[in-house]
């Protein structure tokens, strides 16, 4: 059922606050550190699952160097740091509800799983990203409303917002796209994700904010090349 995904991802930001709040200071770092290793191993293993389901592995390099370039220059992650220190700056001082809900919900909603999640979810039906940020997601709400308080639970109305607006809005455009078109996005996803897991694992931060064009960039290249 379309919207699946982000209903579950909503429901563990609301389970993971709760818990968080009420029962956060009983579980240690070491417990938080090591499912968060676990869970980026998940991560790791569904973008390569969709990575690896390429035809065209031209198309997927040129669509992340383009992809790249064009990122960098509209300088997307810098823009969305700072909009990030705009509204923690305009909100500092109201009160932890309004700080861990801005803290929270900026934290859900910029990434590549977020878009690719919701992507995924409206054109295939099959939520299997947004479940694995669901599960990331629930701990991240632990972690931050232990100390951020009960602000972090409405985080999920904006989360639930943002990616159910997307999943709609590819469900209705599933007509234009192939599924050629649709294998390419996928596997371009897939390697943001990959980039997503190396950072939650400790290996390597990558620019992913960056490379967002990326994904849709793919459109143009599959039909570019007549391969739709």
């Amino acid at each position: 059922m379309i919207l699946t995904g982000t209903i579950v991802n909503a429901a563990a930001i609301c389970a993971g606050a709760l818990v968080g709040r009420y029962a956060g200071r009983f579980i240690s770092s070491k417990v938080r550190q090591t499912v968060m290793a676990g869970l980026g191993l998940t991560v790791l293993l569904i973008g390569l699952q969709l990575a690896l389901k390429s035809k065209q592995p031209m198309i997927v390099i040129g669509s992340l160097i383009l992809g790249g370039v064009l990122g960098e220059c509209l300088q997307i992650e810098a823009r969305l740091e700072s909009f990030g220190l705009w509204l923690q700056g305009r909100f500092a001082g109201v009160g932890n509800i309004a700080e861990g809900f801005v803290a929270a919900s900026l934290l859900y909603c910029v990434g590549a799983m977020a878009i690719m999640g919701a992507l995924q979810d409206g054109l295939s039906g099959v939520p299997t990203i947004l479940y694995a940020k669901a599960a990331l997601d629930g701990v991240a709400s632990i972690a931050l409303a232990s100390t951020l308080g009960i602000g972090v639970l409405f985080s999920a109305i904006p989360v639930a917002m943002y990616q159910g607006g997307i999943t709609i809005a590819a469900e209705s455009a599933k007509s234009l796209l192939t599924e050629t078109v649709v294998v390419e996005m996928n596997a371009v996803g897939g390697l943001l994700i990959v980039a997503i897991g190396l950072d939650l694992i400790g290996i390597k931060r990558l620019p992913v904010g960056n490379m967002l064009p990326a994904v849709f960039v793919t459109v143009g290249l599959v039909w570019m090349f007549g391969l739709a």
